[in-house]
């Protein structure tokens, strides 16, 4: 994974059209980009796809799994890393034994997923061994998200193999430089990731 070639958001906070605009930007400087949904129904899933697909995303992320979602997406060039496991709440809360989520993992690579949305550190049970055991399940990428707040946990990431990660409110809550502003704090990630 190449942290400067990727670029990404969820699907609150700006409208269509300013992620439209977010997105040609992204874009036209070379990244590849993700769209993260955060829903559990499956009329929010088929929207996130939608506004995926018409705005021009690389990938979506998340949505609880439904067939109508990679069915929608089938004719698009759109890719799709749903959650595997039973997720409930907002925050999200990954429940279920961890053979339950890597049989579920197997079940979503063969309806038509493209890579997993990971909710590593808020699954209910061992995180750390969850994340390695569906890492070593699949060929699929396997991108952990949710409470990616430390360096410690991003080195957990990339010892279990897992393809990439995602941080959101680390950043805005000033987690790896205290001191520092979102910029400075998404910055320490980035040289971090430099130097391994």
């Amino acid at each position: 994974m190449n942290p400067s070639n990727i670029g990404g958001f969820k699907d609150v906070g700006l409208s269509p059209e300013e992620m439209g605009k977010v997105v040609t930007t992204m874009k036209a400087a070379g990244k590849r980009t993700y769209l993260e949904v955060v829903s559990l129904s499956e009329a929010e899933g088929l929207r996130g796809a939608q506004l995926a697909a018409e705005l021009g995303f690389d990938v979506l992320m998340g949505t609880v799994f439904f067939p109508s979602i990679p069915a929608y997406l089938k004719n698009t060039s759109v890719q799709y890393y749903p959650f595997p496991g039973r997720v409930h709440g907002h925050p999200s809360i990954l429940e279920g034994t961890i053979d339950e989520i890597v049989d579920h993992v197997s079940e979503l690579e063969k309806s038509g997923a493209h890579g997993m949305d990971l909710l590593t550190y808020r699954y209910t049970g061992d995180a750390p061994q969850l994340l390695r055991e569906v890492v070593q399940a699949t060929k699929l990428p396997i991108v952990s998200a949710g409470s990616i707040a430390s360096f410690d946990r991003i080195q957990e990431v990339w010892e279990a193999g897992a393809w990439g990660f995602t941080i959101g409110s680390a950043f805005f809550e000033r987690k790896f430089v205290p001191e520092g502003d979102f910029k400075t704090n998404m910055m320490s990630v980035m040289e971090w990731l430099r130097k391994i």
